[in-house]
């Protein structure tokens, strides 16, 4: 990269010369551009993509469709701060959904 000798300016080329964007200067010798990047691979990250994989907890409860007897748990604020949460459970059989208000 080439600066201008007169402003400081970085020289563009212009119809095969480099020539000062600023002070319209034009260099006289041949300029030699060089540039270089080093791109690193970082290896990927696995993402699930299947939506039926729950990761939930698992308790005793009996479900009201097929009578199994466990079901994955997650609570959620779903009335005002001041009530308690409520507890949405998942039949861990035929994943039917239903909550519990405590």
């Amino acid at each position: 990269m080439e600066f201008c000798p007169k402003c400081g300016c970085v020289l563009a080329e212009k119809n095969k010369v480099f020539v000062c964007q600023r002070c319209n200067y034009k260099s006289k010798n041949k300029v030699k551009i060089e540039s270089s990047e080093k791109i690193e691979q970082k290896p990927e990250i696995g993402v699930i993509k299947n939506k039926d994989i729950d990761v939930y907890p698992v308790i005793n409860a009996i479900c009201a469709k097929c009578n199994n007897k466990e079901a994955w748990f997650w609570t959620s604020q779903t009335r005002s701060g001041d009530e308690a949460e409520t507890r949405f459970l998942r039949c861990t059989k035929c994943k039917n959904t239903w909550r519990e208000y405590r």
